[in-house]
């Protein structure tokens, strides 16, 4: 039985499912509001956002020649994935890699204090240089 809101009778039941078998129960709870949640966004109201700031842009082919070499290059590379994906040994050499840059990668980042501090700083100088700020 799953119960996924608290009320009396699903309590009640529980109890008695409990007290019955004598074998643990899997209980799921799950917070409700009666109010309607402000996270929902309008339709009309996202595409005159979008709108605003289309409008605001100064080069609009540069953005769509931007806009259409990412696609271009998000495509490329998946066809390039599939082909190394296709070779048999491949795969996982560079499963091996992966693990080996992500072993590195916490041994020199995350596990000690000091270098995850260093870690902060190189992020907050990179946002400020995508950023313009620096």
């Amino acid at each position: 039985m799953a119960c996924f809101v608290f009320t009396e009778k699903c309590l009640e039941e529980l109890l008695v499912g409990f007290i019955e078998s004598r074998k643990p129960l899997l209980l799921q709870i799950k917070a409700t509001s009666s109010e309607e949640t402000s996270t929902s966004v309008d339709a009309n109201e996202l595409f005159t956002d979008l709108k605003e700031k289309w409008d605001a842009v100064e080069n609009k082919s540069t953005v769509l020649l931007y806009g259409g070499g990412a696609i271009v290059a998000v495509w490329l590379s998946s066809i390039l994935v599939g082909a190394i994906n296709s070779v048999p040994l491949l795969p996982k050499v560079m499963e091996l890699v992966g693990l080996g840059y992500t072993g590195w990668f916490v041994y020199r980042y995350l596990l000690f204090k000091s270098s995850r501090k260093e870690l902060a700083t190189d992020i907050e100088s990179l946002k400020k240089k995508i950023a313009g700020t620096e």
